[in-house]
């Protein structure tokens, strides 16, 4: 990983001008109550240049100097990491992270100062933190101040996304390889929820089950899990997970695994079967399903370079009317219901996003106001779905139904590949699997 992430910065210093300085704030810990934190999670972008998963974190470089990158880190210090684990150090930053230089973080506003001045531009993410805008502008009003004594002070502040982010979008060899098995994982976590699902069960305990499939191979949460059943499946976002299970009802399943930094992030929907019983849909649960369906397979074919998420989209929508009007769900022809708003009673959201090192991937989907064309090594979801609200006047066998199919799928240079193929989502192989009995991994 650590050769990978040199390749990037120096993809990322090839794009910069040479009189250009990108600096980088890792993430800092965050509280979760008294004083006791949550979890740290490092920058996506810092992540994806150093690989260093430490707070209190800064990367500057500087592709016209002669020492080009630079880490700012936390010094050893024997009784905090007692406490708290162990650091990289000044000498692990250049000797196991590649920096040319590193520096204590305490001294941040003075070494900047050294490693601005003479750049004629600063690249950074503007607006992610108003303490780091602040930061940089203190230093650059400082060199400012000091150009009569020979300092050069930045004249231009550009937002370091525009290059480092369009970077991100198209995956190299080492970011695939962590795609795969983060969905590999997350597919093995899927299966056994559906093998979990029955009547009596609570949420919590199929999100249980995701979370030890994530953990069991050294993988965390994505992303918050959606475990909802029934009318919760309506709830796009749906996060309480303390609800149980009802027979006949549809559990809805998205979650995704994060392994080294990336992310799957997959979806199915299936009927509870009541304990002993098979799973059975209702026939409004297998018309919404098959619609659903068909429209994702449907995208998932015209997935190739040169193709749009846009297209797929808009494909979708007819699709998935196109079914509606078929059923009588929607009235009169799939086109003037897609046009005129009628569809989004029933499908609220988009269809895709890119993926990786975050579960809602960088990357700029209408660049100089066109839709993104897909590349090879790029990443991204396709995630049709359909929802009855609770309080639909269609009726009680139609409310509460919430139906999404989604998967992962990598442009390939003929085509894509459907990373996550290996969790069923066709009917009979669905029905074969939920509720079938769970035997715990080792």
């Amino acid at each position: 990983m650590l050769a990978a992430c040199a390749s990037r910065r120096a993809a990322l210093m090839e794009r910069l001008p040479r009189t250009a300085c990108a600096v980088l704030f890792g993430s800092r810990e965050e509280r979760r109550n008294a004083d006791n934190a949550h979890r740290f999670r490092q920058s996506s972008d810092l992540l994806f240049l150093t690989d260093l998963s430490e707070p209190e974190t800064v990367a500057v470089l500087t592709p016209g100097k002669d020492k080009r990158f630079t880490l700012l880190v936390r010094p050893r210090d024997r009784q905090a990491e007692i406490w708290a684990g162990r650091r990289a150090g000044l000498e692990g930053a250049t000797e196991l992270y590649g920096a040319d230089q590193a520096f204590d973080i305490r001294e941040l506003e003075r070494r900047l100062y050294e490693l601005l001045d003479g750049c004629e531009e600063v690249h950074m993410l503007i607006g992610d933190r108003p303490e780091h805008d602040e930061l940089v502008g203190r230093v650059i009003a400082r060199l400012r101040r000091n150009e009569r004594n020979g300092g050069r002070a930045p004249r231009r502040i550009v937002d370091l996304g525009a290059t480092l982010h369009e970077l991100r979008l198209v995956k190299d060899e080492a970011a695939i390889l962590n795609m795969r098995r983060s969905c590999a994982v997350t597919v093995e976590a899927h299966l056994l929820a559906m093998r979990a699902c029955t009547a009596g069960k609570y949420e919590y305990e199929i999100e249980a089950l995701v979370d030890y499939g994530f953990r069991r191979r050294n993988g965390l949460p994505g992303y918050q899990s959606i475990i909802a059943a029934g009318k919760s499946a309506t709830v796009l976002h749906y996060v309480d997970c303390d609800q149980q299970l009802q027979p006949g009802q549809v559990l809805l399943v998205d979650a995704g695994c994060e392994l080294a930094g990336f992310t799957g992030d997959v979806t199915r929907a299936y009927p509870i079967p009541a304990p002993g019983q098979k799973p059975v849909f209702t026939r409004e649960q297998q018309q919404l399903y098959e619609i659903v369906l068909d429209a994702q397979l449907a995208a998932i074919s015209v997935a190739r370079p040169g193709a749009t998420i846009e297209e797929i989209y808009t494909l979708i929508c007819h699709r998935l009317a196109q079914g509606l009007c078929a059923i009588g769900l929607l009235s009169g022809d799939p086109a003037s219901a897609v046009e005129s708003g009628a569809l989004r009673r029933f499908f609220p959201h988009r269809a895709s996003h890119f993926l990786g090192l975050d579960v809602h991937d960088v990357g700029r989907y209408f660049p100089d106001d066109q839709p993104q064309r897909l590349q090879p090594g790029m990443v991204f979801t396709i995630e049709p779905g359909l929802y009855v609200q609770p309080d639909d006047p269609l009726g009680p066998d139609w409310q509460g139904i919430g139906i999404r199919i989604e998967d992962d799928i990598l442009v390939t240079q003929t085509g894509h590949e459907v990373l996550t193929a290996e969790l069923p989502k066709r009917i009979d192989e669905v029905l074969k699997l939920v509720g079938s009995g769970v035997t715990l991994l080792v």
